[in-house]
């Protein structure tokens, strides 16, 4: 049972530098955390969970509370599930609001009808593919599908090749995999859902495993499907193309995320995701730093960084980068005849 009541405060988190899988520097949700049945997810706090019973809060004036709210973009406007198609206040945030946005929907969601995003996020949760091809169809703009990694559900190789196949059929810009953690409530909702107890080795996995091999192999193999689909492999934020500041964070957070996630050169990695912060929180632009002199006067960053950063400058590529993410994207059926 849902039950949606009004006033309640905006939910705005704001980042000092970028952090995956997201990449923006505010977050703003109108609605209460969780607001779906059997499994809701917190695109914020990137957890799964479930309750039999939903009272979900709703803001009731969120143009009066962002009135002088300071908003740095790239701002995510997190507006899944079936609270959207009712109340629209995902939508009206994004008339009210005049910085780079991505608006974040998911599958019992609605596109907005109105304004038009500079990015469209579709979360493909549930896992319903006819409802995703309507909203594929149906989508303006630069968009993308985010996939909320939860075994036994998103894991599944033929429903990621489906789901691939019907966003690049539609014209899908990128294809990421979103990490989440499931409770134990979340689980318990799944397993009944799927009716794992005649499967007993889904079941012990689901129950008794460490899931987090799996959701790191579902996460490199959506990698490559995204990569063969010819779309980008990650969340793409607004502006993309320009050479600001936090789009360089992004590049090396990018990188540092999926070379401790494969556990490679670790030590490197994370002086990359120290770099990333400290080049995010720069007053000055590294665009003109590298113009004026070389970002090596920048004392803190790392000297991998400093060329990566470089090359990324010069020519919108970074050779070191690109190594990491060929290296990342492995799929899971290699070696089955696929």
């Amino acid at each position: 049972m849902i039950v949606y009541r009004k006033s309640r405060p905006l939910r705005i988190k704001r980042a000092a530098a970028p952090e995956a899988p997201f990449w923006c520097a505010t977050t703003v949700a109108p609605y209460s955390a969780r607001r779906a049945a059997p499994v809701s997810i917190d695109y914020i706090d990137l957890r799964a969970s479930a309750s039999d019973r939903l009272e979900v809060l709703v803001c009731d004036r969120p143009s009066d509370e962002l009135e002088d709210a300071r908003l740095a973009s790239p701002l995510l406007i997190e507006a899944s599930e079936f609270a959207e198609a009712i109340f629209r206040r995902g939508e009206e945030i994004l008339q009210f609001c005049d910085v780079p946005a991505m608006h974040l929907i998911s599958t019992r969601g609605a596109l907005p009808e109105k304004a038009r995003p500079e990015t469209t996020v579709i979360a493909a949760w549930p896992l319903d593919l006819d409802r995703l091809e309507m909203l594929f169809a149906s989508v303006r703009g630069r968009w993308g599908v985010a996939i909320p990694v939860i075994f036994p559900v998103t894991t599944d190789i033929a429903a990621l090749e489906q789901l691939t196949e019907l966003a690049k059929s539609h014209g899908a810009a990128f294809i990421a995999a979103v990490p989440v953690e499931i409770d134990a409530t979340a689980k318990q909702a799944i397993a009944q859902s799927l009716s794992l107890d005649g499967d007993q080795e889904t079941y012990a996995m689901l129950f008794h495993s460490r899931l987090e091999p799996i959701h790191v192999a579902t996460e490199r193999h959506v990698a490559a499907l995204a990569a063969n689909a010819g779309v980008a492999d990650f969340i793409v934020p607004p502006r993309w193309d320009e050479k600001t500041n936090w789009n360089a964070a992004v590049i090396l957070t990018l990188a540092a995320t999926r070379m401790l996630a494969m556990e490679h050169e670790i030590d490197l990695a994370a002086l990359m995701a120290r770099s990333a912060r400290v080049v995010a929180e720069l007053d000055k632009s590294i665009a003109r730093v590298a113009e004026a002199a070389s970002l090596s006067i920048v004392e803190a960053l790392d000297e991998v960084s400093v060329d990566v950063l470089g090359e990324w400058l010069a020519t919108g590529d970074s050779s070191f980068v690109r190594r990491i993410n060929e290296r990342w994207r492995l799929r899971r059926d290699v070696g089955r005849g696929s």
